[in-house]
């Protein structure tokens, strides 16, 4: 029950934050099933022992990955699945309890909340910039075996 209630609220507020910044009506589902996927990967890490930053890097390279998949199937920009579906990982709480101890002069506590902050945002960037890097790789590969392969049918 409490994994459905995590796949529920995770699309709903990649959902809602694709309505939000005014996405295209054909875009929220997709929104929302990758925000939910990428909440479900970093649920798994996390569950499986790992660190918050090994669950945000890696969640956020499986919302790349799916974005890269939704953007080529309605052919639309990349970024529209990418922002919505990030909302689940974003650490609000954190910051809002780093912020509240720095004011309340709970300077050490403030730190730690401060670091996991700093992590989770590395973290998600770490991931989408490896996604960009692995589909430029795929691409790149792709056009030496269409070149190779072009280059034996013409001989």
């Amino acid at each position: 029950m409490n994994l459905v209630l995590h796949m529920v609220f995770s699309f709903l507020s990649s959902v809602a934050f694709g309505i939000i910044t005014n996405n295209p009506k054909k875009s929220l589902v997709p929104c929302g099933v990758t925000g939910m996927l990428g909440w479900l990967i970093f649920l798994g890490v996390r569950l499986n022992g790992n660190g918050i930053g090994v669950g945000n890097f890696l969640a956020a390279f499986g919302i790349g990955c799916f974005s890269v998949l939704f953007s080529r199937i309605f052919k639309m920009p990349m970024i529209i699945f990418n922002i919505p579906s990030l909302v689940p990982l974003v650490p609000g709480g954190p910051t809002y309890k780093s912020i509240r101890d720095f004011v309340s002069g709970a300077n050490e506590s403030g730190f730690d909340n401060l670091l996991i902050v700093i992590i989770t945002g590395g973290a998600i960037a770490g991931g989408f910039m490896m996604t960009t890097l692995v589909e430029l790789l795929l691409k790149k590969w792709r056009n030496i075996y269409l070149n190779k392969k072009n280059n034996v049918s013409e001989t």
